[in-house]
């Protein structure tokens, strides 16, 4: 599927996108459970945006409140029923509704500004591999009913110092890495329908707070997705953020979530150090191997250096290896990095500190993939997925590093000498 419009970008510049975006036709989704007050706050601020009325499409999607909520005429409504707590569920009901080229997605508790729709679109209408996120600030608004952009200065409480400092440090998300998921904030978040499509919805095993915003965005970052941060696209969430909550209730409800973000995201700094999960942070392919032990001996070092990895081998390798669940014949599982080996290789201590450095460096900026010589090849997924996106090179950069101590294995191995600790000889 081509991009219906736009183009891409390089690594993660948006900045780099023209200034002026031609207004696109927005979907804009609000997720709601029982809550009419907030809603009508919510839709008439959405009422006065000064993007283009013509191309705004209003959703509802309501988690199965006691009391259906009461919407103008053209707004939709959709409904599901009451099974608890399913914020991706009825997201991804909200979008099954849409029309619009950019999906936009805000709580019911949370209003936008006038500008807030033209702010927050611009740069997914320029650049649709973009998700962009806004600025949710908070305010204690209660019975308040001037409009947004009067009522939340007036009644402004502290906005997460955390969020704030990680928008600075990284220059609005220009900076991105792999970790950056943590940032991009649900009930304030634009993308191309596009994109999305590709991606595909939030996950619906998430049925308790927080956690889908993170595992969807982490997952289009996998997918190619640049992430921004727009700081004039202000929407005002009534009420604090919830890490100013009882800190025992926070602290166990923030356990649960990481619990549950374990089994999807594998970067560094989000994973545990040794247990294995459903995916992996690295994918390893071995393509070939003239003789089962140069396929043991290439298949060990490299787990020696990216003990997490998962590796997929040719056949006998695998049979030989059976027992040792890294090591597969195929691969479905979401990775971060991707490291293609030709042919067996050994790679020794002084290699596996290069190896490793390859993997947290590729897919940062505009660097796409690192190569070793003709040994090895380290690729960031996400440029390989943003490529086939468009069907055509986006523009990431590979860089040549040395292949000293990667040592090509033509014949095959004395494995017990290997084993043993005396061999390569010398």
């Amino acid at each position: 599927m081509s991009a219906p419009f736009g183009r891409p970008i390089i690594g993660n510049r948006w900045d780099a996108a023209a200034d002026a975006a031609e207004p696109r036709s927005v979907s804009v989704i609000i997720a709601h459970f029982d809550q009419q007050r907030e809603l009508d706050r919510t839709l008439a601020a959405l009422r006065r945006q000064t993007h283009p009325r013509a191309l705004l499409q209003i959703i509802v999607a309501d988690d199965g409140s006691p009391t259906p909520p009461v919407v103008p005429a053209d707004v939709t409504l959709a409904r599901h029923e009451d099974r608890g707590f399913r914020l991706a569920a009825v997201r991804n009901l909200g979008v099954r509704h849409s029309t619009g080229d950019i999906l936009c997605f805000l709580d019911a508790d949370t209003a936008p500004e006038p500008d807030y729709v033209a702010r927050i679109t611009r740069l997914p209408s320029l650049a649709p591999d973009v998700v962009a996120v806004g600025r949710r600030r908070h305010a204690a608004l209660a019975d308040d009913d001037r409009p947004i952009e009067l009522a939340g200065p007036a009644n402004e409480i502290a906005e997460p110092a955390w969020l704030d400092d990680a928008y600075r440090r990284s220059r609005d998300l220009l900076d991105a890495d792999a970790r950056s998921y943590r940032f991009i904030i649900g009930a304030v978040v634009a993308c191309s329908r596009w994109l999305f499509d590709h991606v595909g919805g939030f996950d619906e095993s998430f049925e308790a707070y927080g956690g889908e915003d993170w595992e969807w965005a982490y997952r289009a970052w996998l997918q190619g997705a640049a992430f921004a941060h727009v700081p004039d696209a202000v929407a005002w969430h009534d009420g604090p953020d919830w890490a100013g909550r009882d800190e025992a209730d926070r602290r166990a409800r923030k356990n649960e979530e990481t619990l549950r973000l374990m089994r999807s995201i594998r970067a560094p700094g989000a994973a545990p150090f040794a247990l294995l999960g459903p995916n992996a942070d690295v994918l390893v392919m071995l393509r070939a191997a003239e003789s089962v032990a140069a396929g043991v001996v290439c298949v060990d070092s490299l787990l020696q250096a990216l003990p997490d990895a998962r590796v997929v081998v040719p056949p006998a390798v695998r049979t030989a290896l059976e027992a040792d669940p890294r090591v597969v014949d195929d691969w479905q599982g979401r990775t971060r990095v991707e490291v293609e080996v030709p042919a067996p290789v050994h790679v020794d201590s002084d290699a596996a500190l290069r190896l490793r450095a390859a993997v947290a460096a590729v897919g940062d900026g505009d660097l796409g993939a690192i190569a070793f010589g003709s040994h090895a090849i380290v690729r960031a997924s996400r440029a390989r997925a943003r490529d086939a996106r468009w069907g055509a090179p986006t523009g990431w950069r590979t860089e040549t590093r040395s292949a000293a101590s990667i040592t090509p294995l033509h014949d095959a191995p004395d494995l017990e000498a290997y084993f043993g600790g005396w061999w390569p000889p010398g």
